[in-house]
């Protein structure tokens, strides 16, 4: 705690800036992680629950019924809704035949139901790509400044070298430990997001065979 104090009370306003923005940017990561951890958990149990229980229904209503139950991010409820809707007739999409029609339905319910879970993914890539580069600005301003202020007192010697660039050091392991979390997270949402879909894409191509055989 010392070295941090330190390196706030030696820092000018860019120091300070470059402190705060890492500071903010590590509490908007956590955040993100907590609540996308708990998201993306809920959402693959959902699924897997949902399209259990959908495929044990006699008929598309039930089933329908079923999946709003057990679906709480309404993923798969979006399909079913998707599947069971009908085109306005005077329309581009009305004069499709019913297998685009269908087709299309399903995809753009599929792809706005992934795109709610993908939210904040952007923010962890930015955070892990950009932080240890904020942080090594941070070191690099606060060496300048800390041989500013030694060049500008007379003297010169090891020990008042060392000091204030060992402070400065810290702004790069701060980058560090910001930039990591985030992408470890992001990798690992990016995995369960990767699950997500592919049986979100199978159970809409298992949908649409239904629907299309009229069963």
């Amino acid at each position: 705690m010392n070295g941090l104090s330190d390196f706030w009370a030696g820092s000018d306003g860019i120091g300070r800036t470059v402190a705060l923005l890492l500071l903010a940017m590590s509490v908007g990561a956590w955040v993100l992680i907590v609540w996308k951890t708990w998201l993306l958990r809920r959402a693959l149990r959902g699924q897997r629950d949902s399209v259990a229980a959908f495929w044990q229904a006699p008929n598309l209503k039930d089933g329908r019924e079923r999946v709003a139950q057990l679906d709480r991010e309404q993923v798969l409820l979006g399909m079913v809704d998707a599947a069971a809707a009908q085109p306005m007739a005077g329309t581009l999409q009305g004069s499709a035949s019913t297998e685009a029609q269908l087709t299309r339905r399903l995809r753009d319910a599929l792809h706005e139901g992934l795109g709610r879970l993908q939210s904040g993914q952007v923010f962890l890539a930015s955070v892990g790509a950009t932080s240890p580069f904020i942080g090594l600005f941070g070191t690099v301003w606060g060496i300048y400044h800390a041989l500013l202020g030694i060049s500008t007192a007379g003297s010169l010697s090891i020990d008042k070298v060392a000091g204030p660039v060992g402070e400065a050091l810290i702004m790069t392991a701060a980058g560090l430990a910001v930039a990591i979390p985030a992408v470890l997270a992001y990798n690992l949402f990016g995995k369960w997001l990767g699950a997500l879909e592919a049986e979100l894409e199978g159970f809409a191509h298992d949908l649409r065979d239904l629907v299309l055989t009229g069963r």
